[in-house]
């Protein structure tokens, strides 16, 4: 983790080198995590500034948050109970408060509040396609309830919608030995739609603009970007195309514009 100080001092500007112009070496941090025994790959880092945390997940299932303020973390270790399921993405839900993350085949949701009870872990599952990532839709009006999106392999783009009574009145109250719940995804409001025909690689939504944005490496529909809407209907979208596709994308809210990369 690097800090890159744009303030004029005296005491900063004394400290800058030709070997570190760009990045403060000095500045460095690194942190320590002994979680995961044998090789694993970070899929997804997620920032949850209300909160000051970090959350951060594996591909072979540990989710993780790093605590700014404590300067600790705590984990889940999800491979312990189904070590084929590789996570591909993870996200924050804002109104539940609790970590959300999908695997090939199920989604995750982990309710990290609940350090002393057993039952903090919810499988939702089967899902139809194998899913490749994942997103909250951030709506302050709507309490007690978050919404999802999700991107699979075969080019859809799924809109889960969650409350707490989902997982309050689903909990097997009797089965204390089990930190797992699961429930049928046949029970959710889930709807989705075809964008792409390929993998959809990323998929956000952007608040500022109401919309929400997904890629694929799909040379005819790359990029699409639209209402939350039309996921529920089907009229035309906007979208643009891109020769093999588009892989990454941001927004930036002060220049207003997306970029993209393929």
């Amino acid at each position: 983790i690097f800090g890159y100080f744009t303030g004029e001092s005296n005491t900063m500007s004394s400290q800058l080198k030709e070997e570190n112009m760009v990045f403060l070496v000095s500045e460095k941090q690194q942190i320590t995590h002994t979680v995961v025994k044998r090789q694993d790959v970070i899929k997804g880092i997620v920032k949850v500034p209300h909160l000051d945390f970090t959350v951060t997940s594996s591909q072979k299932g540990v989710l993780t948050i790093f605590n700014n303020q404590r300067k600790s973390c705590f984990s889940y270790p999800f491979y312990f109970h189904q070590d084929t399921a590789w996570i591909t993405g993870c996200d924050f839900l804002p109104q539940l408060k609790c970590v959300v993350a999908v695997t090939e085949r199920t989604v995750i949701v982990w309710d990290y509040k609940s350090k002393g009870s057993q039952n903090n872990c919810f499988i939702i599952k089967p899902m139809e396609n194998a899913l490749c990532c994942v997103c909250t839709v951030a709506m302050s009006e709507r309490l007690a309830k978050d919404n999802i999106l999700m991107g699979d392999y075969k080019g859809y783009v799924h809109l889960l919608t969650v409350t707490s009574d989902d997982f309050r009145l689903k909990q097997c109250k009797g089965k204390k030995e089990s930190q797992l719940q699961v429930l049928d995804s046949k029970t959710f409001n889930i709807v989705k739609r075809k964008l792409h025909d390929d993998w959809v690689v990323k998929v956000k939504y952007i608040s500022d603009l109401n919309c929400f944005g997904s890629c694929s490496s799909d040379s005819v529909h790359s990029f699409v970007l639209d209402n939350i809407k039309r996921l529920e209907d089907n009229l035309p979208v906007k979208e643009f195309s891109v020769p093999r596709g588009v892989n990454a994308f941001t927004y930036c809210g002060k220049a207003k514009v997306i970029v993209t990369g393929g």
